[in-house]
Protein backbone atom coordinates (compact mmCIF):
# COMPACT_ATOMS: atom_id res chain seq x y z
CA UNK A 1 0.00 0.00 0.00
CA UNK A 2 1.60 3.08 -0.86
CA UNK A 3 1.77 5.90 1.41
CA UNK A 4 -0.74 8.17 -0.16
CA UNK A 5 -3.01 5.41 0.27
CA UNK A 6 -2.68 5.38 4.11
CA UNK A 7 -3.60 8.83 4.48
CA UNK A 8 -7.34 8.25 3.29
CA UNK A 9 -10.21 8.94 5.55
CA UNK A 10 -12.59 11.16 7.07
CA UNK A 11 -11.25 14.38 9.07
CA UNK A 12 -11.92 12.74 12.54
CA UNK A 13 -10.18 9.84 11.78
CA UNK A 14 -6.96 11.25 12.74
CA UNK A 15 -8.39 12.66 16.49
CA UNK A 16 -8.57 8.05 17.29
CA UNK A 17 -6.21 8.55 19.83
CA UNK A 18 -8.07 10.86 21.67
CA UNK A 19 -9.74 9.54 24.68
CA UNK A 20 -12.24 9.56 26.56
CA UNK A 21 -14.77 10.09 23.98
CA UNK A 22 -15.99 13.69 25.85
CA UNK A 23 -12.26 15.03 24.83
CA UNK A 24 -12.16 14.03 21.54
CA UNK A 25 -15.55 15.91 20.74
CA UNK A 26 -14.43 18.90 22.56
CA UNK A 27 -11.34 18.68 20.35
CA UNK A 28 -13.16 18.06 17.35
CA UNK A 29 -15.20 20.77 17.95
CA UNK A 30 -12.29 23.34 18.92
CA UNK A 31 -10.78 22.32 15.17
CA UNK A 32 -13.64 23.07 13.68
CA UNK A 33 -14.26 26.81 15.71
CA UNK A 34 -10.86 27.59 15.21
CA UNK A 35 -10.64 27.01 11.67
CA UNK A 36 -14.13 28.70 11.25
CA UNK A 37 -13.38 31.89 13.63
CA UNK A 38 -9.57 32.06 14.06
CA UNK A 39 -8.03 30.66 17.65
CA UNK A 40 -8.30 34.23 19.35
CA UNK A 41 -12.27 34.85 18.54
CA UNK A 42 -13.25 31.44 19.49
CA UNK A 43 -14.16 31.56 23.27
CA UNK A 44 -14.16 28.28 25.14
CA UNK A 45 -17.83 28.90 25.09
CA UNK A 46 -17.89 28.21 21.50
CA UNK A 47 -16.15 24.90 21.57
CA UNK A 48 -18.31 23.36 24.66
CA UNK A 49 -21.43 24.57 22.67
CA UNK A 50 -19.80 23.00 19.67
CA UNK A 51 -19.37 19.70 21.14
CA UNK A 52 -22.70 19.91 23.24
CA UNK A 53 -21.52 20.16 26.55
CA UNK A 54 -20.98 23.19 29.50
CA UNK A 55 -17.72 25.34 28.94
CA UNK A 56 -17.15 23.52 33.01
CA UNK A 57 -16.96 20.47 31.50
CA UNK A 58 -14.59 21.67 29.09
CA UNK A 59 -12.19 22.44 31.97
CA UNK A 60 -12.26 18.93 32.91
CA UNK A 61 -10.35 17.70 30.24
CA UNK A 62 -8.22 20.65 29.03
CA UNK A 63 -6.82 23.67 31.70
CA UNK A 64 -6.83 26.29 28.95
CA UNK A 65 -8.32 26.89 24.90
CA UNK A 66 -4.45 27.22 24.43
CA UNK A 67 -3.42 23.33 25.42
CA UNK A 68 -6.58 22.40 23.00
CA UNK A 69 -4.68 24.04 20.42
CA UNK A 70 -0.97 22.78 21.66
CA UNK A 71 -2.54 19.15 21.56
CA UNK A 72 -4.12 19.79 17.99
CA UNK A 73 -1.16 21.33 16.69
CA UNK A 74 0.91 18.43 18.04
CA UNK A 75 -0.91 15.42 16.92
CA UNK A 76 -1.08 17.44 13.57
CA UNK A 77 2.32 17.63 12.85
CA UNK A 78 3.21 14.11 14.11
CA UNK A 79 1.18 13.13 11.63
CA UNK A 80 2.35 15.15 8.82
CA UNK A 81 6.00 13.80 10.22
CA UNK A 82 4.81 10.27 10.06
CA UNK A 83 3.67 11.09 6.39
CA UNK A 84 6.73 12.19 4.90
CA UNK A 85 9.19 10.11 7.03
CA UNK A 86 7.28 7.16 5.57
CA UNK A 87 7.78 8.18 1.93
CA UNK A 88 11.30 9.30 2.41
CA UNK A 89 12.78 5.94 4.12
CA UNK A 90 11.03 3.61 1.68
CA UNK A 91 13.09 2.05 -0.72
CA UNK A 92 12.99 3.24 -4.36
CA UNK A 93 15.09 5.90 -6.66
CA UNK A 94 14.48 9.59 -4.96
CA UNK A 95 12.17 10.54 -7.83
CA UNK A 96 9.11 8.00 -6.56
CA UNK A 97 10.11 8.77 -3.12
CA UNK A 98 9.53 12.76 -3.39
CA UNK A 99 6.59 11.81 -5.43
CA UNK A 100 5.20 9.87 -2.89
CA UNK A 101 6.16 12.68 0.01
CA UNK A 102 4.21 15.35 -1.69
CA UNK A 103 0.77 13.15 -3.31
CA UNK A 104 0.75 12.01 0.19
CA UNK A 105 1.24 14.95 2.17
CA UNK A 106 -1.15 17.20 -0.23
CA UNK A 107 -3.84 14.26 0.08
CA UNK A 108 -3.33 14.98 3.69
CA UNK A 109 -3.72 18.85 3.63
CA UNK A 110 -6.94 18.64 1.34
CA UNK A 111 -8.63 15.45 2.68
CA UNK A 112 -8.23 16.95 6.34
CA UNK A 113 -8.33 20.64 5.09
CA UNK A 114 -10.20 21.93 8.19
CA UNK A 115 -7.32 20.19 10.67
CA UNK A 116 -4.35 21.20 8.59
CA UNK A 117 -5.99 25.18 8.68
CA UNK A 118 -5.57 24.95 12.24
CA UNK A 119 -1.73 22.90 12.48
CA UNK A 120 -0.48 25.29 9.76
CA UNK A 121 -1.57 28.64 10.52
CA UNK A 122 -2.55 29.07 14.32
CA UNK A 123 1.27 28.95 15.20
CA UNK A 124 1.83 31.99 16.46
CA UNK A 125 -1.27 31.83 19.04
CA UNK A 126 0.75 29.35 21.22
CA UNK A 127 3.09 30.32 24.08
CA UNK A 128 6.84 30.21 23.68
CA UNK A 129 7.40 26.90 25.48
CA UNK A 130 4.50 24.95 22.98
CA UNK A 131 5.95 26.90 19.89
CA UNK A 132 9.01 25.70 20.26
CA UNK A 133 8.15 22.07 20.52
CA UNK A 134 6.17 22.34 17.50
CA UNK A 135 9.09 24.51 15.87
CA UNK A 136 10.60 21.04 16.10
CA UNK A 137 8.41 19.28 15.06
CA UNK A 138 8.42 21.19 11.62
CA UNK A 139 11.99 21.29 11.39
CA UNK A 140 12.00 17.62 11.20
CA UNK A 141 9.45 17.36 8.36
CA UNK A 142 11.56 20.12 6.46
CA UNK A 143 14.52 17.35 7.35
CA UNK A 144 12.94 14.79 5.74
CA UNK A 145 11.69 16.27 2.09
CA UNK A 146 15.46 18.14 2.58
CA UNK A 147 16.69 14.57 2.74
CA UNK A 148 15.17 12.92 -0.41
CA UNK A 149 16.20 16.15 -2.38
CA UNK A 150 19.95 16.13 -1.51
CA UNK A 151 19.53 12.07 -2.01
CA UNK A 152 18.40 13.16 -5.90
CA UNK A 153 21.02 15.79 -6.54
CA UNK A 154 23.73 13.31 -5.17
CA UNK A 155 22.58 10.70 -7.46
CA UNK A 156 22.02 13.12 -10.84
CA UNK A 157 18.32 12.72 -10.81
CA UNK A 158 17.83 16.52 -9.65
CA UNK A 159 19.31 19.60 -11.20
CA UNK A 160 18.78 21.66 -7.92
CA UNK A 161 20.75 24.53 -7.14
CA UNK A 162 19.48 25.48 -3.99
CA UNK A 163 18.39 22.58 -1.67
CA UNK A 164 17.48 24.45 0.73
CA UNK A 165 15.15 27.00 -0.58
CA UNK A 166 13.82 24.25 -2.74
CA UNK A 167 12.48 22.08 0.12
CA UNK A 168 10.74 25.59 1.55
CA UNK A 169 8.84 26.19 -1.41
CA UNK A 170 8.09 22.26 -2.42
CA UNK A 171 6.36 22.54 1.59
CA UNK A 172 4.89 25.69 1.35
CA UNK A 173 2.90 24.50 -2.29
CA UNK A 174 2.00 21.44 -0.65
CA UNK A 175 0.79 23.02 3.20
CA UNK A 176 -0.69 25.91 0.61
CA UNK A 177 -3.66 23.45 -0.54
CA UNK A 178 -5.39 23.72 3.11
CA UNK A 179 -5.94 27.00 2.33
CA UNK A 180 -7.76 26.45 -0.98
CA UNK A 181 -8.86 23.27 -1.48
CA UNK A 182 -13.07 22.60 -1.78
CA UNK A 183 -14.81 19.55 -1.47
CA UNK A 184 -16.90 21.36 -4.20
CA UNK A 185 -14.08 21.85 -6.26
CA UNK A 186 -13.21 20.34 -9.51
CA UNK A 187 -10.58 17.73 -8.26
CA UNK A 188 -10.38 15.53 -5.74
CA UNK A 189 -7.65 15.12 -2.93
CA UNK A 190 -5.77 12.13 -5.17
CA UNK A 191 -6.27 14.80 -8.00
CA UNK A 192 -4.70 17.01 -6.95
CA UNK A 193 -1.85 15.41 -4.97
CA UNK A 194 -1.02 13.76 -8.20
CA UNK A 195 -0.75 17.23 -10.03
CA UNK A 196 1.46 18.70 -7.22
CA UNK A 197 3.63 15.51 -7.20
CA UNK A 198 4.22 16.39 -11.05
CA UNK A 199 5.04 19.91 -10.07
CA UNK A 200 7.79 19.64 -7.91
CA UNK A 201 9.65 16.42 -10.20
CA UNK A 202 9.64 19.14 -13.00
CA UNK A 203 10.70 22.35 -10.46
CA UNK A 204 13.60 19.98 -9.44
CA UNK A 205 14.33 19.32 -13.15
CA UNK A 206 12.90 15.44 -13.49
CA UNK A 207 12.93 15.19 -17.34
CA UNK A 208 9.01 13.62 -18.12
Amino acid sequence: MGTAEDTAGGETQAWGEVTPDAARRLLVAAVEAFAERGYHATTTRDIAGRAGMSPAALYIHYKTKEELLHRISRIGHAKALEILRTAARREGAATERLADAVSSFVRWHAGGRTTARVVQYELDSLGPDARAEILALRRQCDAEVRGIIEDGVSSGEFDVLDVKGTTLAVLSLCIDVARWFTVDGPMTPDEVGALYADLVLRMVGVAK
